[in-house]
């Protein structure tokens, strides 16, 4: 069975690393980026230089976890949803 991980090269503040990232993490962050106008490298640069702890693999996953769930929670709660206090 072929691993759901997919291992990619990519290159973070001048330095060649490797990431392995599920596909649907890997699409995740094609549509941020190409949302943000900016390359795939320059936005794994920015979560780079932004994370507090982890690997990088980790912190990328979180950023898209997080990235998506902040846009689905307004669409979740309705046009009549109040702020909870």
């Amino acid at each position: 069975m072929k691993s759901p991980v997919v291992k990619r090269s990519i290159v973070v503040a001048g330095h060649k690393t490797s990431v392995s990232l599920e596909e649907a993490f890997w699409n995740g962050m094609k549509e941020i980026s190409g949302l943000r106008n900016m390359t795939l490298s320059e936005l794994v640069g920015e979560i780079d230089s932004n994370r507090q702890q982890g690997n990088l693999s980790s912190a990328i996953r979180l950023f898209v976890l997080d990235y998506f769930r902040t846009r689905a929670m307004p669409a979740a709660a309705g046009p009549d949803a109040r702020p909870q206090a």
